[in-house]
């Protein structure tokens, strides 16, 4: 099956459960299944373990066509991505088999990275591991919040401080969710992508020090080098996705609404189309940004980090700009929900307060192009 044919019964599953997954706040299981079954799962992992070995450009036309149909969808499929890149980075010593079978849906990945003591500085968990007496395996003990697929996904990868007891210092573990020690907290309800199942978790869990991502103290590095540019590209593809949803559905309504007094649709008014075209102009400018950023990841050069930090928070602020003109254009036909505007609405608020948040990285964007240390 071609990478097009996939995606393509992967969106027409999610596009056509969109509206049951968001109204139930229900997890997007039938999407789910079909994104198994698809190998898109391995989209962005290497073909010796059974991935397409895909780069950036390929991996935000898939997230960004996935959010398009169904954002909460998206977003499952995004924290797997940057789940799975994190392992082929890193694979840890006692999981041999793990990247291949993250590579052919047979296991679905997540991150639990945030966590209440740190909130969105998920870069900073407040909790530690801690050794056990012969060296061979690590308790872990944390309250992560936010975590996407919770109790849904097969494995997870779990940042905690170092057991080396050095303040700064963060480790990676992948934990199957046959683990025991894994509590969802409480269901998540949002205010959009309500059925991504962003839940907070408690883990208190002994594993394998094997289990690691790499060396000891790593982990930092894999989050800033790998975590970071492929979530941040995927979250404003999401974005994206979202804005070019509510952006073709406005078109569509302006083309066929009637103001019957006037004998004219409501794209006969000036007001409207210029609304239009700001919205069109600037979906088109942020995927342009998206795509150099894209480019800039899969061939790094000076320009990368500043992209990376960019991309993101610019899409983020984009979509709440074009959804808001989405819903001001087609006024109450778009509240009342006889269009799927106002849902795309709801789930495009999520992107700027989801780590690293667009402030979070406005904020770096500053500091590295003056100079400054990120930290």
């Amino acid at each position: 099956m071609s990478l097009t044919d996939a995606l393509e019964q992967v969106t027409t599953v999610a596009a056509a459960n969109a509206d049951q997954v968001d109204a139930n706040g229900a997890f997007p299981s039938a999407a789910v299944d079909a994104l198994r079954g698809s190998g898109l799962l391995g989209l962005i992992l290497p073909e010796k373990v059974g991935g397409l070995g895909a780069g950036p450009s390929e991996f935000t036309e898939v997230v960004r066509e996935l959010a398009t149909a169904c954002g909460s969808t998206a977003m499952v499929y995004l924290m797997h991505a940057a789940a799975a890149v994190t392992v082929a980075a890193a694979p840890p010593s006692g999981m041999p088999e793990l990247l291949s079978t993250m590579a052919s849906g047979d296991s679905m990945g997540t991150l639990a990275f945030s966590e209440r003591g740190s909130r969105s500085h998920f870069w900073a968990p407040v909790s530690r591991a801690a050794l056990s007496d012969d060296g061979s395996a690590v308790k872990l003990r944390a309250d992560k919040s936010w975590v996407t697929a919770a109790g849904y996904a097969d494995v997870y990868i779990v940042s905690t401080g170092s057991a080396s007891g050095v303040a700064g210092e963060v480790d990676l573990y992948a934990v199957p969710n046959s683990v025991a020690g894994f509590t969802v907290v409480a269901p998540f309800a949002g205010m959009g992508l309500r059925g991504n199942a962003s839940s907070p978790m408690t883990i208190d869990a002994t594993i394998p020090v094997a289990s690691r991502l790499g060396q000891e103290a790593a982990g930092f590095g894999l989050m800033m080098q790998t975590v970071l540019p492929w979530f941040n590209l995927g979250n404003a593809a999401v974005s994206l996705g979202l804005a070019g949803a509510a952006y073709s559905a406005t078109i569509a309504h302006a083309g066929s609404a009637r103001l019957e007094h006037l004998g004219q649709s409501l794209s006969a008014l000036p007001t409207i189309r210029a609304q239009i075209a700001r919205m069109g102009t600037a979906l088109a400018a942020h995927r342009a940004y998206l795509n150099h950023a894209a480019a800039s990841v899969s061939a790094p050069d000076d320009e990368t980090l500043i992209h990376v930090l960019g991309v993101k928070a610019s899409a983020n602020d984009a979509a709440l700009a074009i959804t808001e003109s989405a819903m001001r254009v087609c006024g109450g036909a778009a509240f009342s929900k006889h269009l799927p505007i106002e849902r795309a609405f709801r789930d495009a608020r999520a992107g700027a307060v989801m780590a690293p948040t667009a402030d979070a990285l406005y904020d770096f964007y500053g500091k590295a192009v003056t100079g400054l240390p990120l930290f």
